[in-house]
């Protein structure tokens, strides 16, 4: 379970704007299940099938409906990911320059699929840990600069393809496959509070 969980916690972390995109991208996710003893829905049920990605400039954060999985925030200036799951109040933290995964291949391929509206490029990464695919338009873009150090989950190697935010993903393991699509894009003003850990956070060091 716990090799489980540095997987999920991964994909998890795992957008005309202006120059660089600030507001919320909701996300409709599904999982299926590639293990016997652990169900479509189960997967669906932990980890949420609605994500609410906000972001401005280089800070993010992901908000699920998970039972499990509650929320990710990652702060530039510290560049570390916070993830909070509700079977503990510690905010368990990863370092944001720390890989397990590499890459082996990368792919592109031009006006593959369209959503929301957004002619969409796709990037296939095969990596050690599966096959990953991003559908991505450069009208919602990101400041690539601010996420160099940005390893973890071949986050930056994304980025430096793409340019901008993914409008959708699929996510292949061993374990299972992740679908997730963009259903709205919203720009909008944010406030730096919505980037920060609550007051008097517990965090520790992920064992995952």
């Amino acid at each position: 379970m716990k090799h489980l969980l540095t997987i999920l916690i991964t994909v998890i972390s795992v957008t005309v704007f202006g120059q660089t995109f600030e507001g919320k991208i909701t996300y409709q996710n599904s999982y299926t299940s590639k293990l016997p003893n652990v169900q479509d829905q189960q997967f669906n049920s932990m980890m949420g099938t609605t994500q609410e990605y906000i972001i401005k400039v280089g800070d993010y954060k992901s908000s699920s409906n998970g039972t499990l999985f509650q929320w990710q925030l990652y702060i530039n200036k510290d560049n570390k990911l916070y993830n909070k799951m509700s079977n503990s109040e510690t905010i368990f933290w990863n370092e944001g320059d720390t890989n397990t995964d590499s890459i082996t291949n990368i792919e592109i391929n031009k006006g593959v699929t369209e959503i929301l509206g957004y002619k969409c490029d796709e990037v296939i990464l095969t990596c050690k840990s599966g096959v990953q695919k991003y559908y991505f338009n450069q009208k919602v873009a990101v400041d690539i600069s601010l996420f160099k150090n940005h390893l973890y989950g071949n986050w930056y190697d994304f980025l430096k393809v793409s340019k901008s935010l993914p409008l959708k993903s699929i996510i292949e393991t061993e374990q299972f496959t992740m679908v997730s699509v963009a259903t709205n894009i919203k720009e909008m003003k944010l406030d730096n509070k919505e980037f920060q850990l609550p007051e008097n956070a517990k965090t520790a060091k992920s064992p995952y």
